[in-house]
């Protein structure tokens, strides 16, 4: 059988395939579908400082190939997540590679988070920052609107941890400026893309589908914004990518291992088929073996031109 296993900076990971943050909530809510420790890696719900309640409902609203959600970044804050057998202890216990997703509103949040993790981090393979969030210092302005501002969140969380660092980037700026502006501040890997800014209106109603007016796109409907980034970003950094945007199939993933990416995460394909994430393992190895691959890694960024 061809090797899947994938070496992602300081990361060794058994296969490619692992779960979008905030799809796949903690990990163990899945367990009764499959072992979460059969992916490569489960990437958590974010986690910040503090338990957070989220938004009002409606979160989610469906659309033509795919959904918008505007779940609020809910979460049960740091300390529950290292301490609850939920949470951490319980991926932990089964033998499950975590990555976990953080977030802050400061850069004393993102720096906190961090140390907090870094103190406990047995059990944890990496962080993935979020920087798509809003600024509160600066007037509310997202991180990832400015690289610098970017590159500041990654500075921070670098010089509070020696886990390895993930930067997960927005479709929304040009990926080869912050891919170039994450790397050289420090970030081991890049993982993109984060959903895309998005609206419904009900025309009956004229109200808004989200009580939060605006949501984050997701689904098979992003999936060529995906894929252009990943090829972008791959074609300016040296550090490893993992793809994500509307992988349903195994057919999905690997396109996004051709483009260039070294890994990928599965999301909203979760929402209606649990299996998604294992069944797009066992794709890639049949794949592979049908092409005569003896290794996954033959196949990362072949894309012909």
């Amino acid at each position: 059988m061809p090797d899947l296993s994938v070496k992602l900076g300081p990361l060794t990971l058994k296969n490619p395939v692992m779960t979008a943050s905030g799809t796949f909530g903690y990990g163990m809510e899945y367990e009764g579908f499959f072992p979460p420790e059969d992916l490569g890696a489960v990437v958590v719900k974010g986690v910040t400082t503090r338990q957070v309640h989220g938004n009002p409902t409606p979160r989610v609203a469906e659309v033509v190939s795919g959904m918008l959600n505007a779940i609020g970044l809910q979460g049960p804050g740091v300390d529950k997540f290292l301490h609850d057998d939920h949470y951490l202890p319980g991926l932990r216990k089964r033998g499950a590679t975590v990555i976990v997703n953080i977030w802050g509103r400061s850069l004393d949040e993102y720096r906190e988070t961090a140390e907090k993790l870094e103190a406990e981090s047995d059990g944890i393979a990496a962080l993935e920052i979020n920087v798509s969030c809003p600024n509160v210092k600066e007037g509310g302005i997202s991180f990832s609107a400015d690289p610098q501002k970017m590159a500041g969140v990654i500075s921070a969380v670098r010089n509070a941890t020696k886990i390895p660092i993930i930067t997960k980037l927005s479709p929304n700026g040009a990926i080869p400026v912050f891919a170039k502006a994450a790397e050289d501040a420090g970030s081991d890997m890049l993982s993109m893309i984060n959903t895309i800014p998005a609206m419904a209106i009900d025309i009956e109603t004229r109200r808004p589908k989200l009580a939060n007016v605006t949501g984050g796109l997701s689904g098979p409907c992003v999936k060529p914004v995906g894929i252009k980034a990943v090829y972008d970003a791959a074609k300016a950094v040296k550090i490893p990518i993992i793809g994500m945007g509307g992988i349903e199939t195994w057919r999905d993933a690997a396109e996004y291992l051709i483009a260039g990416a070294s890994a990928v995460a599965v999301g909203t394909a979760t929402f209606t088929n649990p299996m998604a994430p294992i069944e797009v393992v066992h794709g890639l190895e049949q794949w592979l073996e049908r092409i005569g691959a003896k290794s996954v890694t033959e196949v990362i960024g072949t894309v012909n031109l």
